[in-house]
Formats: C-alpha cells, structure tokens, sequence
C-alpha cells in the first residue's frame, strides 16, 4: 500500500488522473491567496455535503494540510455549514502557481494547462466545480460550464466536439459576461458517460447525477432530423472501425451524424445492424 501514497516529487502530475482533476477543480473553484513575505495559503470552501471530496484533496497533497468545518448565517439560512480545505506550503502554493493556477481573482486568466495533462479528468474538475449535470423539462438530459474564461470556453468546445461530434459556439451572455456552454440529450449523454467513468474521482453527488441521465431514452414523438435514412451496410461500417473522421468521409456522412448513430448502436437505443 505504501507505493499508493502521494509523493511531493510527483504532486501536481497533471498526467495522473486525480491530480488532472483535481487541478481544474482548483481552477475553477479554489482561491490563492498571497501574503507578506512567503505566508499565503489555498483554500477551497464547500458545502459540509461535499466534505469528502476535501478528504481527497487532503489525502492527495503530500504537505501539511487542513479540513475544517464552519457554521454561519447567510441570506439563504440561519445556520450554514461549510468545510474549507487550506493548504499553506510554499512549495505547493509555487508548483500550482506555475501550472496556471494564479493568484487572487482569476476567473477570466485560467486557461487549460501548458504540460501534458489529462483531458476528461481536467474537465471533469471544473464541470464538478462550475457547472451541472441532471435533467431539465420533459426529463431531458443535460451537461454545462460557467466559465469567464474564453480559453476553457474553446477547451471544452474543442473535447466536446471531439467526443460527441456536436459543434458549440459559445458567446459570453449580455447580463455578466459569462459563457454558458450546455449540452443536450443524446449529447450529453455521450459527454457524461466520457467524463464520469466508473471509480473516477468526483463529487459524488455528480457521479450519481451522470449515471442517472445514461437511462434517457428519447421519446419516439421527439424528432431527429435526418438527411438519409441509415441502412444496416452503413451501421457494420460504422461498428467496425473507431475512426469516425475517416467513416463520415466513406458514407459521405458528418461527423456528428456518425458519432450519434455509433453511440445509439452501442447502447442499444436502436435495433443493430443484425436485427434490421
């Protein structure tokens, strides 16, 4: 078990799954802090639901840390209680200020990281932090981002496209400034499922919220606009082989017209090929 334990030489490995999230999460939802001479400290504040999450955190840092719990009146409670996960350590504060992690406000500086990092999982932290997971009317399916941030904005745009083939073209909203990025049904499904892998860290809460939308199946009454019907030929096509670029060009298809078709096929929203 000892080879299990985080070693300072390699905190903050954005190649390692847990420190890729953990890292957006930071981003997006921890504040550095900057005092006279070397004091200055990171801290995160959650609701007391996601304490476990802190623990994580906690476990993961490889210097002297802290989770605390603290109750107060808000606008919204009498009594609100928080956990607030503070790290002090120099040399930890320096390691995440170098990768992009900067101090005082930030909302609109971060971008993703300049090294080598891990893509679902970096994404997953900031979504776990800023943004949301669930169903909206109707029960449909859906996965968001808030970001002040045009370089995540275009991150995410870029992995969503990779993944689910559906193009985004995010504008900053007119009331703060914000870029409101969503995705929908058959799309967000595909993007959760990509994200939210099984034993992946994450807000639990989110984990539970990602796995419920896989069971949405679109309505029969809901339409899908289809520029040619598909044939069984084309479906074969499209099972056996994972390059989706290169079948869209054969069957003369977009993109996110395959990648959609592959994924119903896969998770048996449609008849396969075998029972056409």
């Amino acid at each position: 078990m000892a080879d299990c334990e985080p070693k300072p030489h390699r905190f903050m490995d954005l190649t390692v799954p847990e420190y890729a999230y953990m890292f957006g999460f930071l981003q997006a939802d921890g504040h550095l802090y900057q005092g006279v001479g070397q004091k200055g400290r990171l801290s995160v504040e959650l609701n007391s639901r996601d304490i476990d999450l802190l623990y994580r955190f906690k476990y993961l840092t490889p210097y002297n840390s802290s989770v605390t719990e603290r109750t107060r009146t808000t606008n919204f409670a009498k009594h609100h209680t928080t956990a607030v996960w503070t790290l002090c350590s120099l040399e930890a504060r320096t390691k995440l200020n170098n990768l992009g992690l900067p101090y005082g406000r930030k909302s609109r500086q971060i971008a993703p990281p300049s090294v080598g990092f891990s893509g679902r999982d970096y994404l997953r932290g900031l979504i776990d932090a800023d943004g949301s997971i669930g169903r909206v009317d109707q029960g449909i399916p859906f996965i968001s981002l808030t970001t002040s941030s045009t370089a995540i904005a275009a991150h995410l745009r870029a992995y969503a496209k990779e993944i689910t083939g559906v193009e985004r073209m995010p504008n900053r909203n007119a009331r703060d400034g914000v870029y409101n990025i969503i995705y929908e049904k058959e799309a967000a499904q595909i993007l959760a499922a990509d994200l939210y892998y099984p034993g992946c860290l994450s807000l639990g809460r989110k984990q539970v919220r990602a796995e419920a939308i896989a069971s949405w199946t679109r309505p029969y009454d809901m339409r899908i606009v289809h520029s040619k019907r598909w044939t069984a030929a084309e479906d074969q096509v499209l099972l056996q082989s994972d390059d989706v670029v290169a079948v869209a060009e054969k069957l003369g298809r977009s993109e996110q017209s395959c990648r959609m078709r592959r994924w119903r096929l896969r998770n048996s929203r449609i008849l396969t090929p075998s029972n056409h």
